[in-house]
């Protein structure tokens, strides 16, 4: 289930921040035509901080629909606090979803105690596996390999997708996690090299944009192909980057929209990539195109 390219996956939204569902649908059989493994549905770069209860459960069953068992369906449970999360991995777990992707709690900054009890409590409310997401970048808390190792030994944590870009880290949670415990990227950037290291797969920003060209080069890294993964990563690195130019998902968004995909509407305090940015971000989605020409996109969608 936790293996190869997974998407967290855009939320499509009007220019006034409704939820475009017919974009929504379009993009759900477009993974699947690229060959998609899993969609993570309401993690950051679908905007969780802003979806209200309602909408992250109607995302979530309209996925399930669509996906009919073809790709894993991953929901983000997380939260900045310990009861409100185990109340939503509680609804969610009833959805038919696959697994539940809980983020450590933004702004209290707990201590490595304090994660432990959180997700643990959250474990045993859910009746799903859980993906453990640590991204320390947008959370002020950074969650340790031994933290992590403490509980992989709980029944329902399955998984952790690990968002500090170090290939020491991934070498200490591999070494310190069962085997059986999947560790998946957080950074596009580092995916195939983390995979060497022993990682299963990566939850992608950049498989929004090129679904196809990530979900080759995740099967190539996969099957220790390196050579032929690194000329796949090749013309994606630029890409990697520059949908970071802006806090994610701005500048994601705006390369969609560009390609007409999705409307590139979302919420405040989020706004449009700033014009300086256009030239860059466009270039870089061109180069990484070439892996997987805009013709191969449209009809997939």
């Amino acid at each position: 289930m936790f293996s190869g390219s997974l998407v967290a996956i855009v939320t499509p939204m009007h220019p006034d921040g409704a939820i475009d569902w017919p974009a929504w649908e379009r993009l759900l059989a477009r993974h699947l035509s690229a060959g998609t493994a899993g969609i993570v549905v309401g993690g950051t770069t679908g905007e969780s901080a802003t979806l209200t209860d309602a909408e992250l459960l109607a995302l979530v069953e309209r996925a399930r629909m669509k996906l009919g068992g073809r790709a894993a369906l991953i929901a983000g449970a997380g939260s900045s606090g310990t009861a409100a999360t185990v109340e939503r991995a509680r609804r969610l777990s009833v959805t038919g979803v696959d697994a539940l992707l809980v983020v450590t709690p933004a702004y209290n900054k707990p201590t490595q105690e304090g994660l432990y009890r959180h997700f643990e409590a959250v474990a045993a409310a859910a009746t799903v596996p859980i993906v453990l997401y640590n991204v320390p970048a947008r959370t002020a808390v950074d969650m340790l390999p031994a933290t992590v190792a403490r509980l992989a030994k709980l029944p329902r944590i399955v998984a952790v997708k690990e968002a500090v870009a170090s290939m020491e880290r991934v070498r200490e949670l591999i070494a310190l996690t069962p085997k059986d415990f999947a560790v998946l990227s957080g950074d596009d950037g580092t995916a195939a090299a983390a995979i060497a290291q022993g990682a299963r797969g990566v939850i992608s920003v950049t498989a929004n944009a090129v679904p196809e060209a990530m979900a080759q080069l995740m099967a190539a890294a996969l099957r220790g192909d390196r050579e032929h993964a690194q000329r796949l990563d090749a013309p994606l690195r630029a890409l990697h980057e520059a949908l970071f130019v802006e806090a994610n998902p701005i500048p994601v968004k705006w390369a969609m929209a560009q390609r007409g995909l999705i409307q590139g509407g979302m919420r405040l305090p989020l706004t449009e990539l700033s014009e300086v940015f256009h030239a860059s971000v466009r270039s870089a989605l061109e180069a990484a195109e070439g892996l997987c020409p805009p013709a191969t996109q449209a009809k997939s969608a």
